[in-house]
């Protein structure tokens, strides 16, 4: 136990980190931002560890009220058939939907046609943990202090099915499940040409984006990223929760039963679009055996350790070229300190772990109720957008491969998925 809740806090990185330039001439790198931006971690004393902290969440407080509304995208890749919801943050409405979350409505088709801008404001492209959405109380604490006066505009990808919205084919989600947000922001580059464009990601949306930022690579256009909470390796993250009591009965069992709530509130389309055995999956217990009976049939892998070794993003931090921020804390009972890959950090200078000795699992709960992790977030994007010189951070490109018969490519996945 820490004392009084004063957390230590280390930066894992390579020996030389990304050089970035400062708008205003000066020199700099992507170690001496994060340091600067990171201030001193003091959590609440009470909390005293990663498993309190994190079922302090369960006390639900209501956080920083989010408007948002919402457009519906038809996915434009035939593999990924089907439709997935974004919410946009906005201005303050009276308007109410009942089958949303709370300040939550669709766009009018008019609104929808007027979509677009020429402003030059910076937006984050926010991805939520497993059976999420753009409500939150995790995401809307560290977007809040960004929208308003802060300068920014946001948009959640909710996950399909995910915060009210619709299934619509046999395509779910997964722990690889890029394609909707890369579409997502192929159509902001789009119809917000001048906007510099942002990720971030927490828990399972974390793994997400560092496989989207590192399928992209070189093409990435993201000005940088940032992830809270990533479990990087899941297959080691399920095994070590699958071996203690309270990581078996309590968190591999309560995201169990999230997920098996999300096939239930979709169980007429599921029946109608894939031939998964909902009876089967009603009666599962832990989260592992829910992958066993839904993502295993879907994508075809044999057993939910072969899908997880393949979504895992350890591997996919060597292939980031953007400037890229995970932040995690060594206490979290579900993003384990054993499963991150500090060796892999250490070899990519566009990359940066932050640790925290304590904080649990998206929390940071300082004296008061407010979070840490907003801090470091926001402070790190908001030197990236409005202080670096963003033409000097451009997706660095891929050195001269040395002298080997053969080169290990991170992004080699076991998943074949053809091309359009």
């Amino acid at each position: 136990m820490e004392w009084l809740g004063r957390a230590k806090i280390e930066f894992t990185h390579s020996p030389t980190p990304r050089a970035i330039k400062q708008k205003d001439g000066k020199d700099t790198d992507l170690l001496k931002i994060c340091e600067a931006t990171t201030p001193p971690c003091h959590l609440n004393p009470l909390l005293f560890n990663g498993h309190v902290q994190t079922m302090w969440t369960a006390t639900k407080p209501s956080g920083p009220p989010i408007f948002y509304r919402r457009r519906v995208f038809d996915a434009d890749h035939d593999t990924y058939k089907g439709s997935y919801a974004v919410d946009f943050v906005v201005e303050p409405f009276e308007e109410n939907d009942p089958t949303l979350p709370r300040r939550t409505v669709y766009y009018s088709e008019e609104e929808e046609k007027n979509l677009g801008s020429d402003d030059t404001r910076p937006m984050v492209v926010v991805l939520h943990g497993l059976s999420g959405g753009s409500h939150e109380i995790y995401l809307r604490h560290t977007i809040a202090p960004l929208l308003g006066k802060g300068g920014w505009e946001a948009c959640v990808v909710n996950s399909r099915g995910c915060a009210g919205s619709k299934i619509t084919s046999g395509v779910l989600y997964n722990a690889r499940a890029t394609w909707d947000v890369r579409q997502t922001i192929k159509w902001l580059r789009e119809k917000f040409p001048n906007r510099p464009l942002f990720g971030l990601g927490f828990s399972l949306g974390a793994n997400m984006m560092t496989n989207y930022c590192a399928e992209e690579g070189e093409n990435c256009v993201l000005k940088a990223a940032v992830v809270c909470s990533n479990p990087f390796n899941l297959d080691c993250t399920s095994k070590l929760m699958q071996s203690t009591l309270i990581g078996r009965e309590l968190y591999l069992r309560v995201m169990g039963s999230s997920m098996k709530q999300l096939i239930a509130n979709h169980k007429k389309e599921l029946t109608e679009h894939t031939n998964l055995d909902l009876e089967a999956i009603q009666k599962v217990t832990y989260l592992h055996d829910f992958d066993r009976e839904v993502q295993c049939p879907t994508w075809g892998y044999p057993t939910e350790s072969a899908y997880y070794r393949d979504a895992s993003s350890c591997d996919s931090v060597l292939s980031i070229k953007i400037p890229f921020l995970a932040v995690n804390a060594r206490d979290d009972p579900i993003a384990l300190d054993g499963a991150l890959p500090y060796q892999e950090f250490r070899q990519n200078p566009n990359t940066i772990l932050l640790t925290t000795s304590l904080g649990g699992h998206l929390c940071w709960f300082e004296w008061g109720g407010s979070r840490w992790l907003t801090k470091p977030v926001n402070n790190f994007l908001n030197h990236m957008a409005f202080k670096a010189d963003l033409d000097s951070v451009l997706p660095t490109k891929e050195p001269q491969a040395e002298q080997a018969s053969v080169t290990f490519d991170p992004m080699r996945r076991r998943l074949y998925v053809p091309q359009m």
